[in-house]
């Protein structure tokens, strides 16, 4: 099944182009979207008017879109199936690196929670997809990787969270969050608990170089690697 049966694949692929330009709130330009997509700027606008009467996006004229709430939790979702995708096709079936985009695009609207789940276990909860782009966490209520892989419910019985959350690599300077999932098996917690951080860890970004992050856990600052930034995720406030 598609991310919500009752959502298109058309309304699913402008969600995740607007993610992939604007996941941390900024707006995407018509044009944009029109050259991604390949589609006519009209047709594009009359589609960006329809998803902000859904309540998935926040559009202003001539300036551009950008998700709201609800539609930033679906694209999300989308994107995660379209990356952990490609990850498979890549390492596991071997396709070629110019084929993976666009067979992940094939596949993404109709792969079940539970395959997806299945091929993030086999996957070893893997973090970037061959782009090296991030993966976005499972909206699974599980505070860690290990918990899903523990938990026999049919997909149906498990919870779900109701908000998004960003991993710290996706957070600016400034903004705060609490820790609600770490990523990964053993060595990720352990590298997490190394650094002081735990499940509700109140954390606040200080700034980010290079491929690292200087990250303020209460009144303590440290350092975290990019690895570890793109595995622990919070809730910002």
């Amino acid at each position: 099944m598609a991310a919500d049966k009752n959502i298109s694949e058309n309304i699913e692929e402008y969600l995740e182009v607007l993610y992939r330009n604007g996941s941390n709130g900024e707006q995407v330009s018509t044009t944009q979207l029109s050259k991604e997509l390949g589609i006519a700027p009209g047709s594009v606008t009359q589609m960006l008017k329809k998803l902000e009467d859904i309540g998935y996006i926040e559009y202003v004229p001539y300036k551009g879109a950008s998700l709201s709430d609800e539609g930033s939790k679906i694209a999300q979702k989308i994107t995660r199936k379209h990356r952990i995708l490609e990850r498979f096709l890549k390492d596991v079936l071997k396709i070629k690196d110019e084929n993976l985009h666009a067979q992940a695009c094939e596949m993404e609207h109709s792969l079940s929670d539970e395959a997806e789940r299945a091929i993030c276990h086999m996957l070893e909860h893997p973090d970037t997809c061959p782009d090296d782009h991030l993966i976005p966490a499972c909206d699974f209520d599980f505070a860690n990787c290990d918990d899903c892989i523990n938990n026999q419910s049919d997909i149906e019985d498990i919870g779900v969270r109701e908000f998004n959350l960003l991993s710290i690599s996706q957070l600016t300077s400034g903004e705060e969050g609490e820790v609600l999932f770490i990523r990964g098996g053993d060595s990720s917690l352990s590298d997490a608990m190394d650094a002081g951080i735990a499940i509700g860890s109140k954390i606040r970004i200080a700034d980010s170089i290079d491929s690292t992050y200087n990250v303020f856990i209460d009144d303590s600052q440290i350092e975290i690697s990019r690895d570890l930034a793109n595995n622990i995720f919070v809730k910002t406030f």
